[in-house]
């Protein structure tokens, strides 16, 4: 499969590849042939690793290294992480697991459509929206279709997006998507906002409460303070850290939740084991 005229190399230390494209980050990444393929963008893009090196279709190098977030130092990061057994075991267990760096848009959308569903079915949503609405692309390998624009959704009606499997996220992704492009929500201006001022914006868009507003500004705004708590998480943290609190978020849109009350955008600060400073902005944004 690796073609010298067709791939380029890019150093990739500290990274699994399909560790990350598994993580629930994105939902849209398919297995083929030694690797993946999938749309950064409106790019389709080939990636296979082997060892520290990274394969990407040609032309797509700088593209894949910032898309999968390689100039973060994620073993500095590791090694700050407090001597705590849970927080050790989970590393270990993701090592070489990247924050990922998506488009804005195809961001909230997917997250949108992610609400009360397992990950084969956001996969499945993704794709019944890309394969009608989106644009296709192709590689040497196969094509992919890249995830709709807002404006395509917005020219779409609640029943063709229902018929993209959606159900009732269909209403809350058509007033999002008529909301940006209209540019009533201007995703890109809001990079400047503060941590507060941005999940702010966020959950005032329809269909986005503290989760979802937690998972775009993680995963496409590179707000590495976000904390997005599922159940899971929030099982995990009330078992080995707050054993006394019966939730650790509540149900409101705004800043009632334990997510808005600390600085981390997670849980309050001193209760739980945090990480040493390493003297990095991409540890401390």
């Amino acid at each position: 499969m690796r073609k010298a005229n067709k791939l380029e190399v890019i150093a990739a230390p500290d990274f699994d590849l399909a560790l990350t494209l598994d993580s629930g980050q994105a939902f849209h990444w398919e297995e083929a042939g030694a690797g993946f393929i999938g749309a950064i963008g409106d790019r389709a893009v080939y990636v296979e690793q082997n060892d520290d090196q990274l394969f990407s279709s040609r032309g797509s190098g700088n593209i894949a290294a910032h898309y999968f977030a390689l100039d973060h130092p994620l073993g500095e990061i590791c090694a700050a992480f407090p001597n705590d057994p849970a927080m050790e075991a989970a590393r270990d267990f993701c090592r070489g697991l990247r924050i990922m760096r998506q488009p804005l848009w195809e961001c909230l959308a997917t997250f949108i459509c992610s609400s009360m569903k397992q990950v084969v079915h956001i996969r499945q949503m993704s794709r019944a929206l890309r394969e009608r609405f989106g644009t296709r692309h192709g590689t040497y390998v196969n094509h992919v279709y890249a995830f709709p624009k807002a404006e395509d959704l917005a020219r779409a009606s609640e029943k063709e997006l229902r018929e993209c499997a959606l159900g009732y996220r269909a209403k809350n992704l058509l007033a999002t998507a008529r909301r940006v492009a209209s540019g009533e929500a201007d995703l890109e201006s809001w990079r400047r906002l503060s941590d507060d001022e941005l999940r702010a914006q966020l959950c005032s868009l329809p269909g986005v409460g503290p989760k979802v507003a937690n998972c775009v500004m993680l995963f496409a705004y590179e707000r590495l303070r976000a904390f997005p708590i599922d159940v899971w998480i929030e099982r995990v943290l009330r078992e080995k850290y707050f054993p006394r609190r019966r939730r650790l978020t509540r149900g409101s849109r705004g800043r009632g939740s334990v997510a808005h009350r600390s600085a981390s955008g997670s849980v309050p600060i001193g209760s739980a084991p945090r990480a040493r400073p390493i003297g990095t902005r991409h540890a401390t944004r």
